[in-house]
């Protein structure tokens, strides 16, 4: 993404599915990741929960190590 943090503009009602669908338009490069996971406020979130204007969310590439 070229950053440490970016701006993603949502509709007020959105979910981190619809964030998703925002964040893999606007970074295509994105989609092909094998997995990542979303966590919101330092929780794993799922595609259906809520967002709030306030939610901080953090996206979590795949990693690897032992």
């Amino acid at each position: 993404m070229g950053a440490n943090e970016v701006i993603i503009d949502v509709q007020e009602s959105a979910t981190v599915g619809d964030f998703k669908a925002v964040l893999f338009s606007q970074y295509p490069r994105l989609k092909a990741l094998t997995s990542l996971f979303i966590a919101v406020n330092h929780a794993y979130a799922e595609d259906d929960e809520k967002l709030t204007a306030e939610a901080e969310i953090a996206l979590i590439p795949p990693v690897a190590g032992g």
